[in-house]
């Protein structure tokens, strides 16, 4: 599937910010539990504009990663339902701004808007083209028993069934180790 770079973007920040949670993370705890790794996370994936760097944004920011994950399982009817909810608490007016080394795309609030209400609304613009194009079933949790892990399957047949190969070995693992149990 292809989808403007700017919502691919989004799709991924939203994978990275809702694979910080404990049931998702590689270390098994809460990768954003400060506001140092908040700070990290924003560097990595290049997020600018207002960053308070306060325990109150990480705790709205946490709060948004839950929002979005909630979001990232639903059908695509109660998805456009939180999507247009998100939009419209922050006021959003769509606009096309260029910067920090990006082309064009979409922005809905100010450079200056608080974190997690830039962060919900960018997130939700990309949803907007998920849906608006049918393809809700390549946002999916991981199938691992034990992974709680976001899926963007951008692949040409959407079967991505895994967060990481880490998780599809571990899955392949037991299933291997299953069938030889059954044939022993």
């Amino acid at each position: 599937m292809q989808f403007a770079p700017d919502t691919v973007d989004a799709l991924e920040f939203a994978v990275a910010l809702c694979d910080t949670d404990p049931g998702a993370s590689r270390s098994g705890e809460d990768e954003l539990a400060t506001t140092e790794q908040l700070a990290a996370l924003l560097v990595e994936n290049r997020y600018s504009g207002r960053v308070d760097g306060d325990d109150a944004e990480l705790q709205d920011v946490r709060a948004t990663r839950e929002r979005i994950k909630h979001t990232w399982a639903l059908d695509r009817d109660a998805a456009a339902l939180e999507v247009n909810a998100m939009l419209a608490e922050a006021h959003a007016l769509p606009y096309l701004m260029r910067h920090d080394g990006f082309d064009w795309h979409l922005h809905a609030t100010a450079q200056d808007a608080p974190l997690a209400e830039r962060i919900r609304v960018e997130i939700a613009l990309a949803l907007v083209d998920v849906i608006r194009s049918g393809e809700t079933g390549r946002l999916r949790v991981c199938g691992a028993d034990d992974c709680t892990g976001l899926v963007l399957d951008l692949s040409r047949n959407a079967s991505k069934r895994f967060c990481s190969v880490r998780c599809g070995n571990r899955m392949n693992m037991i299933a291997f180790r299953a069938r030889k149990q059954q044939g022993a």
